[in-house]
């Protein structure tokens, strides 16, 4: 009798697990007669020992081994998926995310697959053998993590276009849903024992570091706006000597003054003449004289504090035949945020022009445009890539009495139809990626000067750039 053993098999769980305990110690559990007989053996129990039966006796083993076992491949196959679109999306955020914040997230979303990944490692053990106390709370936190996930892509779909990403939320949500009913009619929580004031403080102290963090790394840079200055001035004036032609020439720049890079999508400028005013039965409406760009090359960066320039040499035929009062000049640029986007085509030679262009206008395109551009963008994270999808950037430009850039981002498969009526940019662009319209102030001056200074400088040539000065050579060192 000194070498027997006290066997103790306790009640059926909730999924019908029996813990098995030897003299007193848990040994583990089991789910049938056969594997209670294995698990005796192997702790060196002979047969005849004698074996107290809780709950229910040797008869009592309410397993369904196909349907737990069914049950755990589902979750743990839904868990592995999660994690594995949580890791794809974190480390291209981590690597390549825009902003500081984006990278922030992308690691915390790192941090978040590990977490979904372990909760896939216990529910196999949930569903077998239970040696894990706490492999219920693991697989239950990962059901909540797939839930959030499946409800956030579904958020972020409203507005947008439904694709594959809003078939993967439906799935995420439903599954997640069932998965997590089942957890709580397992008690999968019952073994998670945490002190209250324990609790209390972590949460309070990951709510005050989060708010923190999100305010001074996402929510102050998303709000800061770009500060863009553009502008024309007037230089000098020259006429040539058969006074057939004056030649003005006009200072052109663009500036970034602000702390938010800025893609330039395209600029115009345009120089009017002003017809004198003293006659109102006399048709005033001011002429063009000539419009063009200034800042190249096409989708140039510009960043905090740099300035791109540019003197523009106009050309006016007649000049004395010309009835104008003065003579004006204005600036215009169209500039993105390089924080919220990225130019992943080859921008700079995606322009279309000429036949080229002439043979790709389709019904509801703008009327007679002068180029064209159209390039694919990649949002700043690789959440709103997967939400949004892909997305382009379409630049025309018209020229005529008005100059004008039109700026559209869509879908690749999504045509641009254009409307007269409607403002020139998309206003979903510029909630989104700050897009904007920059006009600078209105330079003029009196035409009759302009002749007066091209005439006094005797009848030169057409002027040109202002080329940098030679430095003189410095004096032979003393003796």
């Amino acid at each position: 009798m000194a070498n027997t053993r006290e066997v103790t098999v306790g009640a059926p769980d909730d999924l019908g697990l029996r813990e098995v305990l030897i003299d007193g110690i848990s040994v583990g559990g089991v789910w049938s007669d056969k594997e209670l007989r294995r698990l005796l053996s192997r702790e060196g129990v002979a047969d005849g020992d004698p074996v107290q039966w809780l709950g229910g006796d040797a008869t009592v083993w309410p397993d369904r081994a196909w349907m737990r076992r069914t049950t755990g491949f589902f979750v743990a196959v839904g868990l592995l998926a999660t994690s594995y679109s949580l890791f794809r999306i974190g480390i291209a955020d981590s690597g390549s995310a825009l902003t500081y914040g984006g990278r922030i997230a992308g690691l915390t979303i790192l941090l978040v697959a590990v977490t979904v990944l372990i909760a896939a490692a216990a529910a196999v053990d949930f569903w077998e053998t239970r040696r894990w106390r706490y492999s219920g709370v693991a697989v239950l936190l990962g059901v909540v993590i797939a839930l959030f996930c499946g409800i956030s892509v579904l958020l972020l779909q409203i507005g947008e276009r439904f694709t594959a990403s809003t078939v993967i939320g439906i799935a995420l949500v439903v599954w997640s849903s069932i998965a997590l009913l089942e957890l709580v009619k397992s008690r999968a929580a019952k073994g998670l024992r945490i002190p209250k004031n324990i609790a209390i403080g972590v949460i309070v102290s990951t709510l005050l570091a989060s708010a923190n963090l999100a305010y001074a790394q996402i929510y102050v840079p998303y709000v800061t706006t770009p500060l863009i200055q553009t502008g024309a001035e007037f230089r000098e004036s020259n006429m040539d000597k058969g006074s057939a032609k004056l030649y003005v020439t006009v200072h052109l720049f663009v500036r970034n003054a602000g702390q938010v890079p800025v893609y330039v999508l395209g600029s115009t400028y345009w120089i009017r003449g002003e017809s004198a005013k003293s006659r109102p039965d006399e048709n005033s409406r001011p002429e063009v004289i000539y419009d063009g760009e200034f800042v190249k090359p096409d989708g140039h960066v510009l960043n905090p504090g740099e300035e791109v320039a540019q003197d523009a040499v106009i050309e006016v035929k007649n000049p004395g035949h010309r009835k104008y009062e003065a003579i004006t000049a204005q600036s215009e640029v169209y500039v993105i945020r390089k924080d919220r986007m990225k130019m992943t085509g080859n921008y700079e030679n995606a322009r279309l022009t000429g036949n080229t262009l002439r043979d790709s206008l389709k019904d509801g395109d703008p009327p007679n445009p002068q180029y064209k551009f159209r390039t694919a963008i990649s949002n700043s994270s690789e959440i709103l890539n997967v939400t949004r999808g892909p997305q382009c950037v379409t630049v025309w430009r018209l020229g005529g009495r008005a100059p004008t850039v039109i700026v559209d981002v869509s879908p690749p498969d999504k045509r641009f139809r254009f409307n007269p009526e409607e403002p020139p940019l998309d206003q979903t662009a510029i909630e989104r990626y700050g897009l904007s319209q920059v006009r600078g102030s209105m330079a003029q001056t009196p035409y009759p000067e302009l002749l007066e200074k091209a005439g006094a400088k005797g009848q030169g040539e057409a002027p040109t750039r202002p080329s940098t000065p030679t430095p003189p050579t410095p004096p032979p060192p003393a003796l």
